[in-house]
């Protein structure tokens, strides 16, 4: 009771430093000093002038009775002339009920929550706000500068999920990350919150937490809440979010914030607190049951839990990134149907989780992969730990296995069989080759290989190994798809390529509705190494409009014709907006590979160009 008193009294004096308390005061000067013996009187001093600057008077109050049995000390008048003072909540809890309530429970009611969590001196403005510095290859941090707010703003908000090129994906993240001051016209909060979205929608939920963190938790608006919640749940980093989430417990309203809230509070050594907010939680339907079992369990690892909470996924439909955050971090096992059944993003965000087995990491890795969420060496180091494992039998690790003799089999056959069974067995093919990509870099070159020579390119291509996939131009024959994937890869082309040359690839081209070969025009006029009248000719016999021009079109021309690069890269992102490449047009491929080539990301627009052929 005495530290709900003395609780109540520092209360008050924080919420008006100027409210002084009525009554006898305790007398604490030793008896010397109570009477002190006579002293001479001495000189008075001189008396400084009076200032304009002198303190207001206070005018005294007589007491309202007749004895004056206690001083009355009135309210120094404000500014304005009106009274400083302070109001106690209405519907103020006893004693009992405060005694029992946890610290930040006492702050909410008393409004005694910080505005700010990091000193003055330490605290960040919001500009260059991202990862990548211009030195780290990151864009200028000017880019956008000077472009036009409505533009940005409506290039990022649109692009909101994944992109059909690995490469594009690649160039697109860079862009988002990159040190960049907002447009003129645009809140740089706002902005954050654009690109964090955006990079969430591709899968890159580690890139868009590492973004969000460049912003101080007192300059989140809700945007920005939003998506550094959802990037956070997207790498399993549930108390990331604890810091802002504290620091402006308004941002949000919904359940799983209401949950977040108490998980947080369990972390901070407010168990009984989160605990009893959980159990209202429950009772209220704030939130499903199966996400407050969830947060029951994961509050309850903080280390004063007390009781087990059993897991039951019976009537569970639907799998949320919520749910299956805190299950993986809890360890709780997900049933397979409701895994098995969950949209893509479970897979981009099964890889970025560490709490996630290492099966299903190694299982979601080709997907990944082939989003351009994993570089090749990446996947290759998940595979080396399946492979290093003792929890897996052999029979689980044979896709490592495979790996293992790709690069260290004896023979070139034997390396080339398990580079095709990989291939062969990989989730998505292209995955696989972005796999094997660095044991493809291996492989002699041989005219004994040349059925496996398109493939063995692709797969260095991914990786970005144009180098050593050029070696292979002396024994490809002119027309096939290594040949095709050569003369757009390659880095530097003194001549264009003949007429007769992509005629020969349109005539053994047996893709769907020729797609490849328009791929091939398109990437090939891009990057300048097409005749004009040849590029016209052939887009006629293809049934293509390369040229036609629309919005889209028109700005990223635009943005590439004053040498734009972000700009361009942002335009580019969202013209390969998609889920497949049977979603891509050969006349957007066209622009987009023009445009990068036009801004010095040539590097870029090949890949890309060589890509689109591979998958199409």
């Amino acid at each position: 009771m005495k530290r709900i008193a003395l609780l109540l009294g520092g209360t008050a004096l924080v919420l008006s430093s100027t409210i002084a308390i009525a009554g006898d005061p305790e007398d604490l000067l030793p008896p010397a000093f109570r009477d002190p013996p006579p002293q001479s009187t001495p000189t008075p001093a001189p008396v400084p002038t009076p200032t304009a600057t002198a303190a207001r008077p206070v005018t005294p109050v007589a007491p309202s009775g007749g004895t004056p049995s206690a001083p009355v000390v009135q309210a120094i008048p404000d500014d304005d002339g009106s009274a400083l003072s302070a109001a106690l909540p209405a519907d103020l809890p006893s004693l009992e009920e405060l005694e029992a309530m946890e610290s930040d429970e006492v702050n909410d009611l008393f409004g005694l929550r910080p505005r700010f969590d990091i000193p003055a001196a330490a605290r960040r403005a919001v500009a260059e706000v991202g990862v990548l510095s211009q030195a780290e290859g990151g864009f200028p941090t000017a880019s956008l500068a000077n472009q036009p707010a409505q533009l940005v703003r409506a290039a990022l908000a649109a692009s909101d999920g994944p992109i059909v090129s690995r490469w594009g994906h690649i160039l697109m993240r860079r862009a988002l990350a990159s040190r960049l001051d907002a447009p003129a016209g645009l809140d740089p909060v706002e902005f954050a919150a654009l690109r964090s979205q955006a990079l969430i929608a591709m899968g890159e939920g580690a890139v868009a937490r590492t973004l969000v963190q460049d912003v101080d938790g007192s300059n989140y608006n809700v945007a920005l809440a939003d998506a550094a919640f959802d990037s956070y749940l997207a790498t399993g980093d549930v108390l990331g979010m604890c810091p802002a989430a504290r620091l402006q417990p308004d941002l949000r309203e919904d359940g799983e914030w209401e949950l977040l809230q108490a998980i947080c509070s369990a972390y901070l050594g407010e168990s009984r607190g989160a605990e009893r907010r959980l159990r209202r939680a429950l009772g209220t339907g704030v939130a499903p049951e199966i996400d407050v079992r969830l947060a029951q369990r994961f509050a309850g690892a903080a280390g004063q839990g007390g009781r087990a909470v059993e897991i039951e996924w019976d009537e569970v439909e639907t799998l949320t990134p919520w749910r299956f955050a805190l299950a993986r971090a809890v360890g709780a096992d997900i049933p397979s149907e409701l895994r098995d059944g969950a949209p893509g993003w479970a897979d981009k965000s099964e890889v970025l989780i560490p709490a996630s087995p290492l099966m299903a990491r190694v299982s979601a890795a080709d997907s990944a992969g082939a989003r351009g969420i994993l570089s090749s060496a990446a996947m290759v180091d998940l595979y080396s730990q399946l492979w290093a494992s003792d929890a897996y039998s052999r029979e689980d690790k044979a896709a490592a296995g495979l790996l293992r003799d790709a690069y260290t089999a004896p023979g070139v056959a034997d390396r080339m069989a398990a580079m095709q069974e990989l291939w062969d067995g990989a989730g998505d093919s292209y995955g696989g080759w972005v796999l094997t990509a660095y044991a493809a870099a291996r492989m002699p070159v041989s005219e004994d290989l040349l059925d496996n020579a398109a493939p063995l390119i692709a797969s260095m291509l991914t990786a970005g190994l144009d180098a050593n996939a050029m070696r292979w131009g002396s024994v490809v024959p002119e027309g096939s798809e290594a040949w095709a994937l050569l003369a757009l890869a390659q880095p530097q082309r003194s001549n264009a390529v003949s007429e007769g040359a992509v005629r020969n690839f349109m005539d053994g081209d047996g893709s769907a509705e020729q797609r490849k070969s328009a791929f091939l025009v398109a990437g090939l006029a891009g990057l300048g190494r097409l005749g004009d009248n040849d590029f016209a000719e052939l887009g006629t016999d293809l049934g293509v409009s390369y040229t036609r021009s629309s919005a889209w079109s028109t700005k990223i021309g635009q943005a590439a014709q004053v040498n734009n690069a972000a700009l361009v890269a942002f335009l580019a992102g969202l013209g390969m907006q998609g889920e497949s490449w049977d979603q891509m047009t050969p006349r957007q491929l066209y622009h987009i590979v023009s445009a990068l080539n036009r801004v010095g990301l040539s590097a870029e627009a090949r890949m890309i160009a060589a890509e689109a052929v591979a998958r199409s």
